[in-house]
């Protein structure tokens, strides 16, 4: 199968979208399908050299940096595509490559198919591309995302959460699959050590809660914080890191030194790909806040390792995190409840390791993009 993968966002930037679509291509390629990725340029830090990738031109978005977006005059990625004959056509982004992926598909009568991955009109809180009133930007973009979706011939959404919200905003979807980004067990695993990490950064003696994601307003860090306050009035020698970059960093940074912990939380940056294992490892338990999360890929990446997860009470987080069984559950921005969540997964660290291994193979990287290949077949044969 000759597959065209299409998506507003690409590597130098890592985020959710960018590790989902990096996971199903390379397993895509594993399976013997060939793939070809259409994305924007990144003309100021540069694109990965690949053989098997276009790049559009492109601007940076300045309300978001380290994202581009993809300049609408050009006919570049239509003309990619008729040369490379694709049997289908696999979207991973609503925004201006979406749209132009869908008119090539539209224009080369190849199927359409889109993963939803992110609750556009919740970012537009944080980053409205237009100086209008939030909601009528809203209700425009309300308007946009029906059209696009009522015009994809499948779409694919990670939970259930996310598949209600998608039909609750365009009801006359033609064939929707909950099918979520799989993760490599293999390589997340109970096994890996994350000593090499506790001893660079001096964590002997602690009890550690990981955050893995960007620091952005919209992923809700600073009840984390707050929580974490509360934790240490309980747990004096714990310590949290984060993992990853972004955005709202200094704000971050900011925080944590108004409210005393300097010396407690660990800001680790971006790092290299290969160590985040050991990352997880290195941790006691995890915790996430983000109330924007349509999968949250790290959770189900930290359960792979047999950590024991406080997630927030919020859309796609509890169908992965079970009360009880594979973490803590609070509720959203609410430091008390989060602290008590992340006090429990902490006191429960070990205790948990073959539930949240068992929930984690469940979505192995493997058994998720059969699945998609198979929803591919389908969209494939309904276009006969």
């Amino acid at each position: 199968m000759r597959i065209g993968l299409f998506t507003d966002t690409y590597l130098p930037t890592v985020d959710g979208v960018v590790n989902s679509l990096l996971t199903t291509r390379k397993t895509l390629e594993g399976m013997g399908h060939d793939v070809l990725v259409c994305a924007p340029e990144d003309k100021k830090n540069g694109n990965p050299p690949d053989e098997k990738a276009i790049y559009c031109k492109a601007r940076e978005f300045k309300k978001y940096p380290g994202y581009r977006m993809a300049k609408v005059f050009s006919d570049r990625l239509t003309l990619a595509m008729r040369d490379y004959e694709p049997d289908l056509m696999h979207s991973h982004g609503v925004a201006v490559v979406g749209m132009k992926s869908m008119w090539a598909s539209r224009e080369l009568r190849v199927p359409y198919v889109l993963t939803f991955h992110t609750m556009v009109l919740d970012a537009l809180n944080y980053y409205s591309p237009l100086k209008l009133n939030v909601s009528f930007v809203g209700w425009l973009v309300r308007r946009y995302l029906r059209f696009f979706l009522h015009r994809c011939r499948g779409v694919v959404v990670p939970t259930s959460a996310i598949a209600r919200e998608v039909r609750a905003l365009a009801p006359r979807v033609k064939m929707m699959e909950v099918i979520p980004t799989g993760i490599d067990t293999k390589r997340f695993n109970t096994n890996v050590s994350g000593r090499e990490v506790r001893e660079a950064w001096d964590l002997d003696g602690n009890e550690v809660v990981l955050h893995v994601g960007r620091l952005s307003p919209e992923k809700n860090v600073n009840t984390l914080l707050g929580a974490f306050y509360l934790v240490k009035k309980e747990k004096p020698d714990a310590k949290l890191m984060f993992v990853g970059s972004g955005p709202d960093m200094d704000n971050c940074q900011r925080h944590a030194h108004k409210l005393g912990l300097d010396d407690d939380v660990i800001f680790a940056g971006f790092i290299d790909d290969e160590m985040l294992p050991s990352y997880y490892a290195a941790c006691d338990a995890f915790a996430i806040t983000s109330k924007f999360e349509t999968q949250g890929l790290v959770v189900l990446e930290a359960m792979s390792t047999g950590k024991c997860v406080a997630g927030v009470n919020f859309r796609a987080i509890p169908e992965f995190v079970k009360e009880g069984e594979t973490g803590f559950l609070f509720e959203p921005d609410n430091p008390f409840d989060c602290s008590r969540a992340v006090i429990r997964a902490l006191e429960f660290n070990g205790g948990l390791k073959t539930e949240t291994r068992r929930m984690a193979e469940r979505y192995s990287v493997e058994t998720c993009t059969e699945k998609l290949v198979k929803f591919y077949e389908t969209l494939i044969e309904s276009a006969k």
